[in-house]
């Protein structure tokens, strides 16, 4: 039977483990970052975990002890399950997804990509998302079903040879012909500039104060920032 004491007991044993619960895991979090040197942020996963699992231990205890049966919660085990497999769904999805990316590989690790506006270079491709540092240093994390579902500009996949340009206005009245020889050769004398193919230049608008041409040029995208100094060179 069910008696005052054992429901009293009961509660006092659940306030009991739950502070307890925490400063055990906590201790073992302190504990493994001082002794083993692992990071803050591994240390306070597994403090996070084993404080879940010593709360659920310690209340089915408690559960027990007052000889309340479990299968009371059978309906509330079931509201529960639905609950996780509907928020799980997105976890299952990038988890495919990234062994969709290691499997085909249209993204690889090094590779300079272009997301939603954002371009950087791929550090890791982990289970449920993809790291990518940018020229600034952020560190970008994207879902690995976002690389999958939307469109990816990876400017490394097949080869690292692109085509960029540069717009040059000069004032009305200058010589067309040697500023498209000085912009051709302001390229060819650089030394990270392909030859093959060659430069060229285009003349593009009559614009209000200026003539605007277009130099263009192929080189190898190692890095959007060594990009960025080849243009501002040439």
């Amino acid at each position: 039977p069910i008696t005052t004491g054992k429901v009293l007991f009961g509660v006092i044993l659940l306030v009991l483990g739950w502070f307890f619960s925490r400063w055990l895991s906590g201790f073992v979090g302190r504990r493994l970052v001082a002794r083993f040197r692992i990071t803050e942020g591994a240390g306070a996963a597994v403090q996070t975990i084993l404080f879940y699992v010593l709360a659920v231990t310690f209340a089915l205890f408690a559960l027990r002890l007052v000889n309340v049966p479990l299968t009371a919660f059978t309906i509330l085990g079931g509201a529960l399950a639905v609950g996780v497999g509907f928020g799980s769904q997105n976890i299952v999805n990038n988890f495919f997804s990234g062994l969709i990316l290691l499997a085909e590989r249209p993204v690889r690790v090094g590779d300079v990509v272009e997301v939603s506006g954002i371009t950087g270079t791929v550090q890791r491709i982990g289970a449920r998302s993809t790291w990518i540092r940018t020229g600034t240093n952020f560190e970008i994390i994207v879902p690995n079903s976002t690389l999958v579902q939307t469109n990816v500009v990876n400017w490394t996949l097949t080869d690292d040879k692109i085509r960029t340009s540069i717009r040059v206005g000069v004032a009305y009245g200058s010589s067309t012909r040697d500023v498209s020889r000085l912009l051709k050769k302001a390229a060819e004398e650089h030394g990270l500039v392909m030859t093959n193919p060659e430069p060229f230049v285009i003349f593009n608008d009559f614009a209000d104060h200026a003539l605007v041409f277009v130099l263009h040029f192929w080189l190898q995208m190692r890095s959007l920032g060594e990009r960025q100094r080849i243009e501002s060179d040439i």
